[in-house]
């Protein structure tokens, strides 16, 4: 099985890459070769199965090192969250969907209608949302993320619909515990489990009566490889799949961190919200997606897992 991670250096690809390392199979067949192409790499692991592409996904030369010997199947989870794409128009055009196309027609060119497992995004809801979520909502960005996602996803299926890929995007929620970084408007759902846990204080930016969307990394691992091995008529039946979610108030998720690491914890964190990321992130109505689950897709199963998943190694 020869597999292509886009992102691969990304926080979902790495610990991606690290499960198909350890023997994680797709289909009943372990990787064989796995390509990691993102824009740096920063840690080269000393495998004969890893290649490493280091180059702008943008480029259809980096695309064509990437396919180069044939891919069975490919994970794309490269992007520009979204508040960098809403500061920086030309480059969230640039990598969330003129890159998204560019490697459909790598894809399409090369043949062999490999498996693509595309990494969409809650975010093609916008704000504010109805008062439920599912997996008939009609999808409304209000971010140019969203937007840009929502597109790929429509490239994906149609390109499955011709049979040049076989397509399947999954609409992700907020993944935590992510490190430090910068341009994500959601990080602070991933801050508050890190710095709680750690034993620092946290000023919440949004109140403790925040409702959202919470999956460990570890568990959106699953989904996506559980994505890849959808069989062909759940294929046929739809391509593009909202993940069942764990909807939890912040209040809730802080709580399970005292029980895990002590009740000093409430005294560590504190709010101060704010109107426009309480109304985006902490707003969340409940997700309903009974297809999804009958397919095999799953949440983490309880608030204390979650949290105990979410500081996971890989």
């Amino acid at each position: 099985m020869r597999i292509l991670v886009v992102g691969g250096q990304g926080f979902i690809g790495q610990a991606l890459v690290a499960r198909l390392r350890g023997g994680a199979s797709i289909d009943g067949r372990a990787a064989s070769l796995i390509t990691v192409l993102d824009q740096r790499i920063a840690d080269r692991i000393d495998d004969a199965r890893l290649r490493y592409v280091e180059a702008d996904i943008s480029e259809r030369s980096a695309l064509e090192r990437s396919i180069e010997g044939g891919v069975d199947c490919v994970f794309h989870l490269a992007s520009v969250p979204g508040g960098a794409a809403e500061r920086d128009f030309e480059l969230g055009m640039k990598v969330n969907l003129h890159s998204t196309l560019g490697l459909l027609e790598a894809l399409r060119l090369a043949g062999g209608t490999p498996k693509l497992v595309f990494a969409s995004s809650i975010g093609v809801y916008g704000v504010p949302m109805p008062g439920v979520i599912d997996e008939q909502t009609i999808p409304l960005p209000t971010l140019s993320y969203g937007a840009q996602k929502l597109i790929g996803e429509y490239l994906v299926a149609d390109y499955g619909r011709r049979g040049l890929v076989d397509g399947r995007s999954v609409r992700i929620p907020g993944i935590v515990a992510r490190p430090p970084s910068k341009g994500m408007l959601s990080l602070f759902l991933s801050d508050l489990i890190r710095e709680l846990s750690a034993g620092r204080e946290f000023v919440c930016p949004v109140g403790p009566e925040g409702m959202s969307w919470f999956m460990s990394r570890p568990r959106i691992v699953d989904n996506l490889m559980h994505a890849a091995q959808l069989g062909a008529p759940q294929i046929a039946a739809q391509r593009t799949w909202l993940l069942p979610v764990l909807h939890v108030s912040i209040a809730s998720v802080v709580a399970a961190i005292a029980r895990r690491h002590g009740s000093e914890v409430l005294r560590r964190v504190s709010y101060r919200p704010d109107r426009a990321l309480q109304a985006q992130f902490a707003s969340y109505p409940p997700l309903l997606c009974p297809r999804s689950e009958a397919a095999g897709f799953r949440h983490d199963g309880s608030v204390d897992e979650l949290v105990t998943r979410a500081l996971e190694p890989i």
